[in-house]
């Protein structure tokens, strides 16, 4: 059974058979929001919707499972991008709006979708067909408005039969996931549950509905700086690249988010009542699309493929004149590079990555993509100095503070590096889940094993595998030879345990 949806399909693992019946409508989460001045009213959401608690709780439990996803983006220079466009938004939202947590996902398809909680997926495919930044953020507007009107509520608690069979379907899955050996009957619950009939029907959004976020949407890109003409470019390229009018035809984002002419027209008219101004764009926008491009590519044909329109963009660039012209030269030939790299030909990244440094005076990706070269050349000491200045160029980036920890560890310097990683968790204690696995292991190295076990317990727990975590904590409290921290190990065994159980009694509220 094919399923029509606003969201991501995760191709691989246990989630992919959860989020097509869940994400055909974006996002909820929130209070009730003021209604935008001029949109269509839906009304306010119902005593039957789901209250923003339990959405989050729903949320959270399709994204602990998604983490695992081989095709979830854990790329923090990625991540920190998105999220950072999501909140400015998020802050120009009319009635204000709930905590945005935006995430990437290895798909080339152009897509972007919401789900309950806050939570909001971009596919790579969105990022590298977007022709200026205002486009993606366009989308990502769109999708945030979803959220803010409470439209995946007012979806999933329809009162109809199928409607019921939703929330208990999916509520009966993943509590699955919640005990011991629970990922494979996970598996045989949401293949169950993506058989559910009527589930498309249920979860699709009315034309009032789109036009609601078009309208919320077009308001938040226009106040949080971005061009609002990019939101209108950008559905008139999926439109036309569709083939698509009424919801009938090609792409997938289209195709869940019918764009209709009176769409369309609707946000033309929107765009003349405000005077033309000069939006400022950010250079880091095009180095986060090349990334993307790369990051898509999973074989040597789709890499070197990625390498060809690469080179045809710097090429239609360098004919250009002005500082973008140099900026999107500059992002090209540092694809390429990561290209390269990823094809293992070392001699080749070096050159583009060459190029690319020759056309900017400062950038966190270039230099990002040096320290990665020194690490493929084992020239690690230099990988090192570098990756210590960068973070103390750039603080707020975490993939430097994650180079400094994995330059250390590979020299060899695993006190050091222990060191440096707890002061790091201090500053991002949920941000970044490699972090505790990167201490577990140089703490493994230096003899401390319980330590090691303990910080294994928290990666996991980040990323939503608590029986494992649990498994760690009882392996570590075996190890142990001292009552204090036997003590300690058994009250975190202890929350474990519990928030297994809360988990799971609070999915029972949606059956």
């Amino acid at each position: 059974m094919t399923f029509r949806f606003s969201s991501l399909i995760f191709k691989r693992g246990v989630i992919s058979l959860l989020i097509p019946a869940l994400l055909n409508a974006p996002l909820v989460v929130a209070p009730a929001f003021a209604q935008p001045m001029g949109a269509p009213t839906l009304g306010p959401a119902s005593a039957s919707d789901l209250s923003p608690g339990l959405e989050r709780k729903l949320g959270e439990a399709i994204m602990e499972q998604g983490r695992r996803d081989p095709d979830y983006i854990q790329d923090p220079d990625v991540s920190q991008y998105l999220n950072r466009m999501a909140r400015k938004l998020a802050a120009n939202a009319p009635g204000g709006a709930p905590e945005i947590e935006a995430f990437g996902v290895r798909d080339s398809t152009i897509n972007a979708f919401a789900m309950p909680g806050g939570f909001i997926g971009v596919h790579t495919g969105l990022i590298v067909s977007a022709g200026t930044e205002a486009e993606l953020a366009g989308v990502m507007a769109h999708e945030i408005a979803h959220v803010t009107q409470r439209h995946i509520a007012r979806g999933l608690t329809q009162q109809s039969q199928s409607g019921h069979i939703a929330l208990a379907s999916i509520a009966a899955a993943l509590m699955a996931a919640f005990i011991p050996g629970g990922g494979a009957n996970l598996a045989a619950g949401l293949a169950a549950f993506g058989q559910a009939a009527a589930i498309e029907q249920q979860l699709g959004f009315s034309r009032d509905a789109e036009q609601e976020a078009d309208r919320t949407g077009f308001e938040m890109l226009r106040k949080a700086g971005y061009d609002p003409n990019g939101m209108a470019v950008m559905f008139g390229r999926l439109m036309k690249a569709s083939n698509l009018n009424e919801g009938r035809g090609g792409g997938v984002y289209a195709s869940t988010h019918p764009l209709s002419i009176q769409r369309m027209t609707d946000m033309q008219n929107r765009l003349r009542q405000f005077p033309q101004t000069r939006y400022q764009a950010s250079d880091e926008f095009w180095f986060v699309r090349a990334r993307a491009r790369v990051l898509q590519a999973t074989d040597p044909k789709s890499l070197r493929l990625a390498i060809d329109a690469m080179e045809e963009e710097a090429l239609v660039a360098s004919r250009e004149s002005g500082s973008l012209a140099g900026v999107r030269q500059a992002a090209s030939w540092y694809g390429i590079s990561l290209a390269q790299a990823a094809l293992k030909d070392h001699a080749a990244s070096v050159k583009s990555f060459a190029r690319a440094q020759g056309l900017v005076t400062s950038s966190p990706f270039i230099e990002l993509q040096k320290i990665d070269l020194d690490i493929a050349g084992k020239n690690i000491p230099a990988a090192y100095a570098s990756a210590a200045a960068a973070n103390k160029r750039w603080p707020d980036r975490r993939s430097f503070a994650l180079r400094v920890a994995q330059t250390l560890q590979l020299m060899g310097k695993d006190r050091e590096a222990a060191t440096f990683l707890k002061e790091q968790i201090k500053r991002w204690p949920t941000d970044e889940p490699v972090l505790y696995q990167m201490l577990a292991n140089s703490l493994e190295k230096t003899g401390d094993q319980v330590a090691a076990r303990r910080q294994m317990a928290r990666y996991y727990e980040l990323m939503g595998a608590l029986p494992a975590a649990v498994t760690q904590l009882q392996q570590a409290r075996t190890l142990s030879t001292d009552f204090y921290e036997q003590s300690q190990i058994d009250v975190d065994v202890r929350q474990l345990s519990q928030k297994l159980v809360d988990n799971r009694r609070q999915l029972e509220k949606f059956k």
